[in-house]
């Protein structure tokens, strides 16, 4: 897809934009990560997330099965 003259001057000026900038400056504060809990990530939030990610694609569950660590190498 070409982008036309137009088009481009306007993303010129965006581009240079103080506001924009701002704006994104204030939304990288705002942000947050809904993982974390005293600055340690929480295992349960994130596993229960990837179980209901995994259903909303219809993906099951599989059943955990231990790791045997006879023989391991980098």
């Amino acid at each position: 897809m070409k982008l036309s003259e137009a088009e481009k001057t306007e993303l010129r000026a965006a581009a240079y934009s103080a506001k924009l900038r701002d704006d994104f400056i204030q939304l990288g504060k705002n942000r947050i990560n809904p993982f974390l809990v005293n600055g340690q990530v929480d295992m349960d939030k994130l596993l229960t997330f990837l179980d209901e990610y995994n259903a909303f694609f219809g993906r099951r569950r599989k059943p955990f099965s231990k790791m045997i660590d006879k023989d391991m190498r980098l």
